[in-house]
């Protein structure tokens, strides 16, 4: 099963760094495991464009449409067996420690 994994800020990561996983690590082991589909990082949320239909007209609006301090900062696309599998892959990422992660499990048709 395929899961998009959100990689986010957090106002209160993890404070003692030393507990905090290699990033580069967690990337080369889960590729070569095979659960890693893909992923990166994203350039900061002021670069963001926001897009919107409202009767018709075509709304932009520059930078994050919210108003929050936690933002997306990068995303993985895992292939797991299942949720339990994916929670694992994602407890092991730095931005666990760092930030937060949150799993989604893409739509079965």
């Amino acid at each position: 099963m395929k899961y998009m994994m959100f990689v986010c800020t957090d106002t209160e990561p993890e404070t003692d760094e030393s507990l905090v996983p290699d990033i580069n690590t967690w990337v080369d082991e889960n590729d070569r495991a095979g659960r890693r589909v893909t992923g990166n990082q994203l350039v900061p949320p002021s670069s963001a464009t926001t897009v919107r239909v409202r009767g018709g007209e075509l709304l932009l609006t520059d930078g994050p449409f919210a108003e929050t301090k936690e933002v997306i900062v990068g995303f993985d696309i895992l292939e797991c067996a299942d949720l339990d599998e994916a929670i694992e892959v994602a407890r092991t990422h730095s931005m666990a420690h760092a930030g937060r992660i949150e799993l989604r499990p893409f739509h079965q048709d």
